[in-house]
């Protein structure tokens, strides 16, 4: 069943490092494009700190969080006894996005951003981005909701 679960990982990690390739060879940075008008655009972005650019140019702990985050994952997808379909399937999410960002880093020293929310006055992300966060939020609901209803199952 971890082979599902890594291919939901590398789906996210194919499909943001494709659309940042095609913002990397269709746009300049800064350039702008609406994809649904009022909804959202593309807007193409390096941005070399974490979520909101915080931590601006601290690469080394961007290195260092994302080699934690991809080893925690991995531990808790591949240990039996923390298996649980909606754990699992959050845990890809947030993998494949910490992978996504951190090839970015590793090879450009910064992240490809590029979706903008036109509607609300938001951050540009990208697919890794709403992967992380996304996959976050299932765990947490995971935990909150289910951890302990199993564990009174036993």
């Amino acid at each position: 069943m971890q082979s599902l679960y890594l291919l939901i990982s590398l789906f996210i990690v194919l499909a943001d490092q494709g659309l940042k390739n095609y913002i990397v060879s269709n746009y300049t940075v800064g350039e702008v494009h609406q994809v649904i008008p009022g909804i959202l655009s593309f807007n193409y972005l390096q941005n070399d700190g974490a979520a909101w650019n915080i931590l601006t140019g601290q690469m080394w702990l961007f290195y260092l969080i994302s080699i934690v985050v991809i080893g925690v994952c991995l531990y808790f997808l591949f240990n039996k006894k923390y298996k649980n379909t909606l754990f699992d399937i959050g845990l890809s999410l947030v993998l494949g996005g910490i992978i996504g960002n951190f090839i970015d880093r590793i090879h450009l020293k910064y992240v490809i951003d590029m979706f903008q929310l036109d509607f609300i006055h938001f951050n540009i992300f990208n697919i890794a981005d709403s992967a992380i966060t996304v996959g976050v939020i299932i765990v947490f609901v995971y935990l909150i909701f289910f951890a302990d209803k199993e564990g009174q199952d036993a």
